[in-house]
């Protein structure tokens, strides 16, 4: 459904270690000015989720996000200062300046 790159695994792993996340809601929601935002954030499985388990924590994805997120690839980047979790999805179609909120082509 999804790929994850070493780096994103590594970080979410230190995540883990240090906040005791094991389950990662992953998925979008409506904003921004491009139209939605990605969700990444500590959450708890719901009954109608699809849960994606790499043992040591699980992503868990709303029905609405699953068409928006497939054969997307969560990475992990290091740029100057900054670091951050990129989301590499080939279905996005537009993103705002500041870059936090997308569009999509389904």
């Amino acid at each position: 459904m999804i790929n994850i790159t070493d780096e994103a695994i590594q970080q979410i792993l230190k995540l883990n270690e240090t906040e005791n996340v094991s389950c990662i809601r992953l998925g979008v929601t409506g904003g921004g000015c491009a139209g939605f935002e990605y969700v990444f954030k500590s959450d708890v499985a719901a009954n109608d989720d699809t849960v994606l388990d790499y043992g040591k924590f699980q992503f868990c994805i709303d029905k609405e996000s699953v068409p928006f997120i497939e054969g997307m690839t969560l990475d992990y980047v290091k740029e100057g200062l900054n670091s951050f979790f990129k989301y590499i999805n080939p279905k996005e179609t537009a993103a705002c300046g500041c870059g936090v909120s997308v569009n999509f082509k389904l």
